[in-house]
C-alpha cells in the first residue's frame, strides 16, 4: 500500500467534464496523467467503491464539496475524487452531486492506478467487482504526506473534515 513519502505510482485516470445538452450525457473523456495533474500542486484525494452508492453518495461526495473551500484555505490546489466506476459515470455522479468547479470525479473504471496505490478492495462476493477501498490522502507535488484508509464498514478517517483537521 503507498506510503507517506513515496511518490505516487505512474497513471492514467479519466475525467469527463462536459455535457451534451440536447441529452444530458456526459462527453468522452479525456486522459489525465497523474504525474503531470500533481506536479507542483498540493491535492487531496479521497478513494470510494463507487457512485451512487450510500456512503459515498450521502455523505463522503457532500463532505468534500461542502469543505471546498476550507480545504483551499489551508493550501489545497485541488480535490480528487476517485472510484472504479468508468468517466461517464462520474460525471453524472459529479452533476448530481454539485461537485463542478469543487471536486474533480476521476475515473479509475480498469482499477489498474488504484491497484499501483494497494488500494482495491474485492467486492465480487457483494457483485460490484474490484473497487476502489475508502481513503484519504494529502500528496504535495507527487509525493504523499499523510494517507488514511478505512477500516471495513466505517467513514471516520477520509472525510473532509478529518483530512482538514491534517493539513
Amino acid at each position: 500500500m503507498i506510503a507517506v513519502g513515496q511518490t505516487l505510482p505512474e497513471g492514467k485516470l479519466m475525467e469527463s467534464t462536459a455535457f451534451d445538452e440536447s441529452n444530458g450525457c456526459p462527453m468522452p473523456p479525456q486522459e489525465v496523467d497523474v504525474a503531470a495533474a500533481t506536479k507542483g500542486k498540493k491535492i487531496v484525494i479521497f478513494g470510494l467503491p463507487g457512485a451512487f452508492t450510500p456512503t459515498c453518495s450521502a455523505k463522503h461526495v457532500p463532505g468534500y464539496v461542502q469543505h471546498c473551500d476550507a480545504l483551499k484555505a489551508k493550501g489545497v490546489d485541488e480535490v480528487w475524487c476517485l472510484a472504479t466506476n468508468d468517466a461517464f459515470v462520474m460525471a453524472a455522479w459529479g452533476r448530481d452531486q454539485k461537485a463542478a468547479g469543487k471536486v474533480r470525479m476521476l475515473a479509475d473504471g480498469s482499477v489498474n492506478f488504484t491497484k499501483a496505490l494497494g488500494l482495491e478492495l474485492d467486492l465480487t462476493a457483494r457483485g460490484m467487482g474490484v473497487r476502489t477501498n475508502r481513503f484519504a490522502m494529502i500528496v504535495d507535488n507527487g509525493v504523499v504526506k499523510h494517507v488514511a484508509v478505512e477500516a471495513a464498514g466505517k467513514f471516520e478517517v477520509s472525510s473532509a473534515e478529518a483530512i482538514l483537521a491534517k493539513l
